[in-house]
């Protein structure tokens, strides 16, 4: 993610935008024809390297194409269209699994993007317009080094996590120690590299952007709580209800068709409310997601369960469509064009880690309360969500925070007429 913003920034986001498009065709086609496990492995991680270098160049077009109220709306309609896809993924995995049933069926999955990709390969040459193009390789040495520290950092995070269920936590927690060496190895590369007047991955200027560190914060500790539930989700109606995939896919529905529908008007409204609408998505979300444990610990049968816990879904798809695209366009906002690319990048990044941590701890405190309640799913789902709510309430309370320290800096700025006195006399 972040090389790749910083490829963009270099070669010009579009050309970027399209290489990364045609790849992640590829790599789908070469995953559902993989022929056997490690194969498809392989094609896997060519195809997240794929998506990688693809998501970076959305953030920086909407930065380097827009700017004021209209940079706001255009993150809105990126976040409706994450807010649709969350929605149509899962019934569209359902329905393919059913049509498609056998040991084969699961290439289908692969297959699909496809001729998805090709139509979107066609659509962004002719739609995305050339933008202002990168300065090209010249002159640019890539930050190898740099790169490097940051992706080991990164993996030593997360290997851990990925494997907790199967003990990873207790086997490999010296791998966290190791990040922590790597990152801070990291952080000291890149100080360096900006005094040699290099490009580095990741510039460590960002941090003194207005907003950007309490953005980034902001998405950790959102992500930890916000990912990990459709995971939950899948699990209790699967599992614990006897749901099939697809009718799974349809039981999470209202809360992707709250955030699309939140995510476009949210996006009108950043210029004129700001972090308020980070401070009231957070509250809706968490409160969304405790009311629906709560629901679902008291429905008994099956059928009545994807009915109960609608409402509260869309409250909380309706609270989470306030927060991602607005606080990505809060977050952005000070970050000067030539670093969007690298900046969305830092900031995506950020969110991957808050996923994967996030999800890891939910699924660890359902199968934990799932085991010493002798398989009870709804005091595992309900004690799940309650976490999952806890979680989002830290990222409350930064955007809080974040809100107030607006407020003091906005109080101490001079007024215009005090600036001009102090230049009359200087």
């Amino acid at each position: 993610l972040v090389p790749a913003g910083r490829l963009g920034d270099a070669l010009g986001r579009r050309r970027m935008y399209l290489i990364a498009l045609a790849a992640f065709g590829l790599t789908s086609a070469l995953s559902g024809a993989a022929p056997n496990a490690t194969l498809l492995i392989a094609a896997r991680l060519l195809q997240g390297a794929a998506g990688g270098m693809l998501t970076p160049q959305n953030t920086g077009l909407i930065q380097e194409l827009f700017r004021g109220g209209e940079r706001g709306r255009a993150f809105g309609f990126m976040g409706a269209a994450v807010g649709l896809s969350t929605a149509v993924g899962p019934v569209i995995g359902g329905l393919i699994l059913t049509a498609f049933a056998g040991p084969g069926g699961w290439r289908w999955v692969f297959y699909v993007n496809v001729p998805i990709g090709l139509v979107a390969l066609l659509l962004a040459v002719r739609l995305v317009p050339p933008a202002a193009p990168g300065g090209g390789l010249r002159g640019v040495r890539p930050d190898l080094v740099g790169a490097l520290l940051l992706a080991g950092g990164v993996v030593c995070v997360l290997l851990p996590l990925v494997e907790a269920e199967t003990g990873g936590l207790r086997q490999l927690w010296w791998l966290f120690l190791l990040a922590a060496l790597l990152l801070v190895a990291f952080a000291r590369w890149e100080v360096r590299t900006v005094r040699r007047r290099a490009r580095p991955v990741l510039d460590p200027r960002l941090a003194r952007a207005p907003g950007y560190s309490a953005g980034a914060a902001i998405a950790l500790t959102y992500f930890m709580g916000f990912t990990g539930v459709w995971l939950i989700f899948a699990l209790y109606f699967q599992h614990g209800l006897g749901y099939s995939p697809l009718r799974s896919g349809v039981a999470v529905t209202p809360f992707a068709l709250g955030l699309a529908v939140s995510a476009v008007i949210a996006g009108r409204l950043v210029p004129r409310l700001g972090r308020w609408l980070t401070v009231t998505g957070v509250a809706s979300a968490a409160a969304g997601l405790a009311v629906a444990g709560f629901v679902l610990s008291r429905v008994a049968g099956a059928d009545l369960a994807a009915w109960a816990v609608a409402g509260p879904l869309l409250l909380a798809g309706l609270g989470a469509g306030m927060v991602t695209s607005p606080n990505t366009t809060l977050t952005l906002a000070a970050v000067p064009s030539r670093m969007a690319g690298a900046a969305g990048g830092a900031l995506q990044t950020v969110q991957r880690i808050g996923s994967a941590v996030g999800t890891a701890v939910l699924v660890s405190v359902f199968y934990q309360v799932l085991g010493h309640t002798r398989a009870d799913y709804r005091t595992a789902v309900f004690g799940t969500l309650l976490s999952a709510s806890g979680l989002m309430l830290v990222a409350l309370g930064l955007a809080v925070w974040d809100l107030f320290r607006q407020r003091r800096a906005r109080a101490h700025r001079p007024s215009p007429a005090a600036r001009h006195e102090h230049h009359h006399h200087f």
